[in-house]
């Protein structure tokens, strides 16, 4: 068996990305971004009119901004830390929702913050993709961290002796979404979690069921 390992997600856990694409879209597109919202069919509006933009104008609006705007993205604040100490005692990837064009870019953006991991795209549910990097790595115990539900219940699926952390490291809506079911904690700043993973990987590999009460949250 080889070291541990984290697999995690970028956007809203170890960079900032709502808040610069609303604020991009303010200047640039006309289009209001309220982040209070579910889900970006009804967040994103016109501001002459007010209307929902269209799904395929919300497509191109994302693809547009990891075109040129990637530079706008910051770390969330002790990420590029956390990691860098983790990485003293686990392997750590990023398996992220963006398109293959964009992979070498994300990977050149999160080096220039200090955190050169190697990043695996994707596209829809990361329950697959993450077992086979599982299966690939033979890691002794395997960590999974992102900002949504629907991630982690697939995980839970795919891979359930993976720990499971939600995180949602962007304040202007941390406090908006509930917490994954699926996952095993939801910790939304990067002290608490730090200490969390560690010991999670201390601890060896997740039990596969839920217990009945989740666990920590912060």
């Amino acid at each position: 068996m080889t070291r541990p390992l984290i697999i995690t997600d970028c956007d809203e856990v170890l960079l900032h990305m709502v808040v610069p694409f609303r604020q991009w879209l303010d200047e640039n597109h006309d289009v209001h971004f309220d982040m209070r919202e579910r889900g970006f069919g009804g967040a994103l509006r016109h501001k002459d009119s007010g209307q929902p933009l269209e799904r395929a104008l919300v497509w191109e609006l994302l693809i547009g901004f990891f075109d040129t705007e990637m530079h706008r993205q910051t770390p969330i604040a002790g990420a590029v830390e956390a990691m860098r100490r983790l990485s003293g005692i686990a392997d750590i990837v990023v398996l992220t929702n963006i398109t293959e064009r964009h992979h070498r870019q994300r990977e050149e953006q999160l080096a220039t913050h200090g955190l050169p991991f190697t990043v695996y795209w994707n596209q829809g549910g990361k329950g697959q993709p993450l077992a086979a990097i599982v299966a690939e790595r033979r890691p002794s115990v395997a960590l999974f961290i992102d900002d949504l539900a629907e991630h982690h219940g697939s995980v839970a699926d795919h891979a359930p002796g993976v720990w499971r952390l939600h995180m949602v490291g962007e304040p202007e809506i941390a406090g908006t979404i509930a917490a994954a079911p699926r996952a095993h904690a939801r910790i939304d700043d990067w002290a608490a979690a730090e200490a969390w993973i560690a010991a999670r990987l201390a601890e060896g590999p997740a039990p596969e069921t839920l217990p009945t009460t989740q666990g920590a949250s912060a």
